[in-house]
Parts: C-alpha cells; sequence; structure tokens
C-alpha cells in the first residue's frame, strides 16, 4: 500500500515538475518527510492560529508562502524587512540575491553567482564601491562565503564582514546579517569563539514540525 503510494507521488511529482516552474515549498512537500512537514505546518498556522513569533517583545507575522512556509526565511523576511522600512529613502545594499525574489523595494543588490536584473555579481570579499549605505543586510548568504566554493576558504568569512564594513556610510550605518546554524562548521566556531563579534546577536531555535 505505501510502495504503491510513493510511487504515485513520485509520478505525479515527475509530471508536475515537467509542466510548471515548481516553488521549493511545494517540491518539498512531495518527499515524505516534507509532506509530514506540511501537515505539522498545516496544524500549527490555521487550526492553532500561530501565525505570529514574538522577538523582543515584538510580534511579527510569519512570511509564509509556496517558497518559504518549511524554512527559516519565514522569519528571517518579516525580521529584516522591519528594518528596511525604517531606512527607506536611504542607500541600501543587499549582499546575495534573496529579498527581490519575495518583495520589492528599492535597494542594490550584490550577488557573486545569481544572473538577474539590477544584480551585480562581484565577491563581497573584495568589493568597492564609490557609493555609501545606511542599511546593509544579508541573509542566509554569509555561511556560503569561502564554504561552498573551490578551492574552499575559511579565511573569506571574516574578511567578508570586515569589507561590509568599508561600505557603510560615513554618517554610520547598520549591518544586518542572519545566517543558520548547523550548515557550515567554520563559521559556528568563528561566531563561538568569539572571532566574529556582532553588537548584537540573537538566536532562533525552531521548536515545531510546524516550522514554529
Amino acid at each position: 500500500m505505501f510502495g504503491k503510494m510513493r510511487r504515485l507521488m513520485k509520478g505525479l511529482k515527475k509530471s508536475l515538475k515537467r509542466r510548471l516552474p515548481i516553488a521549493p515549498g511545494i517540491r518539498y512537500a512531495f518527499h515524505f518527510n516534507g509532506f509530514n512537514s506540511l501537515l505539522y505546518f498545516i496544524y500549527c498556522r490555521k487550526i492553532k492560529r500561530h501565525n505570529t513569533i514574538l522577538v523582543l517583545g515584538k510580534a511579527y507575522r510569519y512570511f509564509d508562502t509556496v517558497k518559504t512556509w518549511h524554512g527559516e526565511r519565514a522569519v528571517e523576511i518579516p525580521l529584516v524587512m522591519d528594518m528596511v522600512r525604517k531606512y527607506q529613502g536611504k542607500n541600501i545594499l543587499e549582499v546575495g540575491n534573496v529579498l527581490s525574489h519575495h518583495v520589492r523595494f528599492e535597494h542594490d543588490t550584490l550577488d557573486k553567482y545569481e544572473i538577474a536584473e539590477g544584480v551585480t555579481n562581484a565577491d563581497i570579499v573584495d568589493f568597492t564601491s564609490e557609493k555609501k549605505y545606511d542599511l546593509i543586510v544579508s541573509i542566509s548568504t554569509l555561511e556560503h562565503v569561502g564554504w561552498d566554493e573551490k578551492p574552499r576558504d575559511d579565511t573569506k568569512i571574516p574578511l567578508a564582514i570586515d569589507n561590509m564594513k568599508t561600505l557603510l556610510s560615513s554618517r554610520g550605518g547598520t549591518i544586518i546579517i542572519t545566517v543558520p546554524l548547523g550548515y557550515n562548521p567554520t563559521l559556528d566556531k568563528l561566531l563561538k569563539d568569539g572571532t566574529i563579534q556582532f553588537s548584537k546577536q540573537y538566536h532562533l531555535l525552531r521548536i515545531s514540525k510546524g516550522n514554529e
């Protein structure tokens, strides 16, 4: 029975993939673990009505879409966009092209690999600009710097952060970086031993299979 159901799901997934550009969240739901997570997600968000996360006393609504419901983007985007709104009308740089896939606002985007309209292809480690920025944001990108490159270079993450600081406006500015722990052990170690330090640092912990 289970074997037949799995074959049916596999065939349906292949058929849809050929016909439609399927979002990652939908593709994930066609896996056994993903479907299980989807059921928990529906229970948490639709039945229990747990639609917000409380961070430092402020409630943020989960950014749930077919692309984000199952991962950290559901919390990263509302947290970062809250700060972006405070800097509207000022110079904003995004390192790693993430936000343009979900929201629209005026800003510059730097991404070493992704070819897209309005994206500058350069390495954040040695990127220079006469334009200076009031706000620099980077969502789940820093963990890939040096780690997912050949040859691998464990020295690049601190260099990337140092270079971001040089891109800030002389008026003073803010850098917001989000990263997942557990993906890049080198980054985890740099954070743990204090090699990388932030003026403010917070952690979020996933507490349910419904992505709470």
